[in-house]
């Protein structure tokens, strides 16, 4: 899995990527977000490093505690 930065102008990928959520809401933008990540893991083809880059990605996010209802 390649951690450094790999993209030649990885701003402007980002800025595309939020060109391309302007508009939408909440759930759309969602939406738009995860064909991307289907997309680029379908660029990638490789099991082993998606999985690894799966693990990467919730590695350090905190989870939410459910709220309880009373």
């Amino acid at each position: 899995m390649k951690t450094d930065a790999n993209i030649p102008d990885a701003d402007g990928f980002y800025e595309a990527w939020l060109d391309a959520l302007q508009g939408l809401d909440r759930d759309q933008a969602a939406v738009v977000s995860a064909r991307l990540v289907f997309l680029l893991a379908n660029q990638v083809g490789d099991q082993k490093v998606l999985l690894e880059c799966v693990a990467a990605a919730r590695e350090g996010v905190a989870t939410r505690s459910p709220r309880s209802i009373d």
